[in-house]
């Protein structure tokens, strides 16, 4: 696949979260559709949803329930689409659905590989590709970003790094929509800072892509080590999220 087929792809698999087109992703102009989780969407979006907001870097398609839509619409329509992610703007907007009772919950940045840039990076540690077979022995707390213990049936593929029989880092794929698989990884604290961590990314995303599918990797934007590790792994960022929720849904977060 070629770096621009990548991107469609997941315009189109973002346009089956939310319900919208495709193209409403290259408009110049802000596009407002009704909140909806289509059938095709990744499996963790779950709702209650208030509303998301996603950019591909052009402007902002708003997926809103209709009590909040002039809310929603006002703010987009307020400030510049890429400021409508960062604060102090985003107070604005959790002002005003605090009558409602919802909350901005969840802000997220998703990186796709650019195919020049991708390829299996060295690593002093034994790696093996391991497969959904291998993984029941693994949910265990170390392993949370890698593997998921609330939704095991996803996850698909990995690759692990092995110090005499030791598991000491491990990727894994979650097979979260069709044509796209989520890749997370967790290194041993002892085992970091020797280029574990993007040694089994890119050679996890090498064995995706093999298998027909587009790999993506997300990450919190303060994440440093997480969004270094994307870069380093032959990953650019792609889009940004960002998720309203009730505000019992995020104060039960935070307890």
């Amino acid at each position: 696949m070629t770096n621009q087929e990548i991107l469609q792809i997941a315009r189109e698999q973002s346009a089956a979260d939310i319900g919208c087109r495709a193209e409403d992703f290259l408009s110049e102009e802000n596009v407002v559709v009704p909140a909806v989780i289509g059938p095709d969407a990744r499996k963790y979006y779950q709702e209650p949803i208030a509303c998301n907001l996603v950019s591909y870097g052009n402007n902002i398609v708003a997926s809103v329930k209709d009590e909040y839509r002039e809310t929603v619409s006002a703010y987009i329509g307020r400030f510049p689409f890429y400021h409508c992610f960062e604060t102090p703007h985003i107070h604005w907007l959790n002002d005003r659905l605090a009558a409602y009772g919802q909350k901005v919950c969840f802000m997220a940045l998703y990186y796709l590989p650019d195919v020049t840039l991708l390829h299996p990076l060295p690593c002093a540690y034994e790696l093996r590709v391991l497969t959904a077979a291998d993984f029941a022995s693994l949910y265990l707390p170390e392993w949370d970003n890698a593997l998921s213990r609330e939704r095991p049936e996803l996850d698909v593929l990995g690759v692990g790094a092995y110090e005499d029989g030791r598991l000491v880092g491990l990727a894994g794929a979650s097979a979260d929509c069709a044509r796209m698989w989520q890749i997370g990884v967790d290194v041993l604290p002892a085992y970091r800072r020797q280029g574990i961590a993007s040694a089994l990314t890119s050679r996890l995303a090498a064995e995706i892509c093999n298998r027909g599918k587009v790999p993506f990797y997300c990450s919190a934007w303060s994440n440093l080590r997480s969004l270094r590790n994307a870069v380093k792994s032959g990953f650019l960022p792609a889009w940004v999220e960002l998720t309203v929720k009730p505000a019992a849904y995020v104060d039960e977060m935070n307890r």
